[in-house]
């Protein structure tokens, strides 16, 4: 699909992105900037969220803002606090990008150790729900607000030895599809990106033998992720999109 996006389609938004501090989180704030958004960059590793931040003043781009958060280790009070800090800053959070998201162990089922799957589901399910819960306030506060989670194509359809990461994108896309519902009367679109095979450490982590440079850049698949949090993707809700089809690559992120 092509992807008809105005070149200041976020102009005047405030959006979350949390794990911005490299691959396809850190290209879509840098995106999601250049759009014309302030940009709040949420990670673990301040080093990291500090080099987008320079990036984004160095573009010439609404100052962004920093929230070093760890999602395997935050509770509740923090998600709350950080929802506190946003409205107090901003006044209001008009999309939030769940990017951020832990691959685990690739094993078979009976393989999986308890330890590693907990840490899968803190980060990619359980930090997701909080942090949605705290920010829904906020969100509800936009004329127009988006949220979007990160899926997979194991998300879709299992796959062997893909077990733990794929059960938490099978979480991740009910979660989206219940809350898509439960917003469906109101202004807010709720959907969910498989950004397929993309040139990020995840995907070297789980194809540590495969040529990086035949997959997608961030860059590459960024129209989906600018369609999706802008206004033009007004009549879309509880879907979960492909950012791309490329024949002869697997797809699992």
């Amino acid at each position: 699909m092509d992807y008809q996006i105005a070149a200041d389609n976020l102009k005047d938004r405030v959006i979350l992105v949390t794990g911005a501090g490299d691959g396809i989180g850190r290209e879509a704030a840098l995106q999601y900037a250049a759009h014309g958004a302030t940009v709040i960059l949420l990670g673990r590793t301040v080093a990291k969220l500090e080099a987008v931040y320079d990036e984004i003043e160095k573009n010439g781009s609404k100052q962004a803002a920093i929230i070093p958060l760890d999602l395997m280790g935050a509770t509740k009070q923090h998600y709350i606090d950080m929802a506190n800090t946003i409205q107090q800053q901003f006044g209001r959070l008009d999309g939030v990008l769940h990017n951020a998201g832990l691959l685990g162990a690739l094993s078979p089922l009976d393989h999986i150790e308890e330890s590693v799957f907990d840490d899968v589901m803190q980060v990619n399910v359980k930090a997701q729900l909080l942090l949605t819960q705290a920010i829904l306030p906020l969100i509800k506060q936009s004329p127009d607000g988006r949220i979007i989670f990160t899926s997979s194509t194991v998300g879709h359809i299992g796959r062997a030895f893909w077990g733990t990461y794929a059960i938490s994108k099978f979480a991740t896309e009910g979660m989206m599809q219940v809350l898509a519902d439960e917003l469906s009367d109101t202004s807010i679109k709720v959907n969910a990106i498989n950004p397929g095979g993309t040139r990020t450490g995840m995907r070297a982590q789980a194809f540590p033998a495969e040529d990086a440079r035949l997959l997608k850049t961030p860059l590459d698949i960024m129209p989906l992720y600018l369609y999706l949090m802008g206004p033009e993707s007004r009549h879309i809700s509880g879907q979960c999109l492909d950012a791309q089809r490329k024949p002869g690559i697997s797809n699992e992120q």
